[in-house]
């Protein structure tokens, strides 16, 4: 479950990395934006290599499903769009295929 959590702060930290780039770009926000922007992105870089995996990319795989249900909850909590029915099915789905790839019995 410890890897659960370090997958929702990497969430975090990306979603609010991209969406600095996003304000300054397509919002036309300061430059300055970009300073925590990059900093959010590579302390994300940094917490997925605390994930409990003996391969990369079997965790940057089970990070996605979190990903996708944390992207779902930043557009409900900060740009106030509620997701609909489909968003939160997708979601679940992905977190259950996040689950599969990261707790599902190795050889």
């Amino acid at each position: 479950m410890l890897s659960f959590a370090i997958f929702a702060a990497a969430a975090i930290a990306e979603i609010a990395g991209c969406f600095a780039v996003w304000a300054w770009l397509r919002l036309e926000k300061s430059p300055l934006w970009l300073v925590p922007g990059f900093v959010c992105l590579a302390l994300f870089a940094f917490l997925l290599t605390r994930v409990e995996s003996d391969t990369a990319g079997r965790a940057f795989a089970a990070y996605g499903g979190v990903y996708i249900a944390a992207s779902l909850i930043w557009v409900w909590l900060v740009e106030n769009q509620r997701p609909d029915r489909w968003d939160m099915t997708g979601g679940v789905i992905c977190l259950i295929g996040a689950a599969v790839i990261l707790l599902g019995p190795r050889a």
